[in-house]
């Protein structure tokens, strides 16, 4: 499957029952809710996905019982974050075995490489497949920005498609867009930057909160890209205060606490993870409890 990279790609969490094993009932739900939407691609295993806390077993479970329930409509990546480049080669070859149409590669774990070696890794895990690649650069969280240079350095690797921008400098995206033209597909990566970000010419976004919320993020993709910028400004100013759990340390709690507000998830997270209590869970609760006293109604 060719995949496109405009659109809608929500960042999946995964969800878990009680016992701690992987809940796919639920997850189905949440799937059917996301392609009734309209949404363009899933992403499995990323940050919000609890990708360090799953093993590679589960990641398997997770991009099957996907495939099978998209059915081929809209493609499914698999996130390949790791500490090593022979795991990393490992994670990208069982995605493409399992049946994965891409994936999204952070740079290496636990280590701040230099240009040379993010450079040499980004390389050596892309050639190693033949399913595309989306690159995500977020230097906030991981300490490695993929910069213009490194990007010029990976030109002739023809699989590295897209990148997800999280670096929360907007100008980001144009400055690719000014060096490369289209020779890649920039993905806005932070929720709170949707608007800004689609406005100056990234083709796409990889959500979080569209996890419960995804009808309203196709319908604000699509006001954007068809310039009802009154429209989407509306919509944005409400979803704003969702939106910023999304840069929150504890966005996989606020995000999972969110999706059982409006039924298409759980809130089991792994350890080290543990859902939130006391205030700090009012507040989540509150914002989700505000907003959806003042839901948008869409004509269709």
């Amino acid at each position: 499957m060719a995949i496109e990279w405009n659109g809608v790609f929500p960042a999946m969490t995964t969800k878990f029952k009680e016992d701690d094993t992987l809940d796919l009932d639920v997850l189905g739900k949440n799937i059917d809710a996301q392609m009734e939407a309209g949404i363009h691609g899933l992403i499995l295993g990323g940050s919000l996905g609890e990708s360090s806390t799953l093993s590679f077993a589960e990641k398997e479970v997770l991009v099957k019982f996907s495939l099978q329930k998209t059915a081929g409509k809209i493609p499914v990546l698999l996130n390949v974050a790791e500490g090593a480049t022979k795991n990393a080669v490992m994670q990208a070859q069982n995605a493409e075995k399992w049946g994965a149409q891409a994936i999204m590669l952070l740079p290496p774990m636990g280590y701040r490489s230099d240009f040379h070696e993010t450079v040499t890794f980004f390389k050596t895990v892309a050639s190693s497949v033949s399913i595309p690649v989306m690159l995500y650069s977020n230097p906030i969280d991981y300490r490695i920005e993929v910069t213009l240079d490194m990007l010029e350095a990976l030109a002739d690797i023809p699989n590295i498609q897209a990148i997800k921008e999280s670096s929360r400098d907007v100008t980001n995206v144009t400055r690719i867009i000014n060096k490369f033209g289209d020779r890649y597909k920039v993905l806005c990566g932070v929720d709170t930057l949707t608007v800004e970000e689609l406005l100056m010419g990234a083709v796409g976004v990889v959500g979080g909160l569209v996890c419960a919320f995804p009808r309203e993020t196709v319908k604000l993709y699509y006001m954007v890209k068809e310039g009802k910028i009154k429209e989407a400004v509306e919509l944005f100013r409400w979803f704003l205060p969702m939106l910023e759990m999304d840069i929150r340390p504890k966005l996989v709690q606020y995000i999972k606490l969110t999706e059982v507000q409006v039924e298409l998830g759980t809130e089991y997270v792994r350890a080290p993870r543990l859902p939130v209590t006391g205030a700090e869970r009012e507040m989540i609760l509150t914002t989700v409890k505000q907003a959806l006293a003042k839901r948008p109604v869409f004509e269709n």
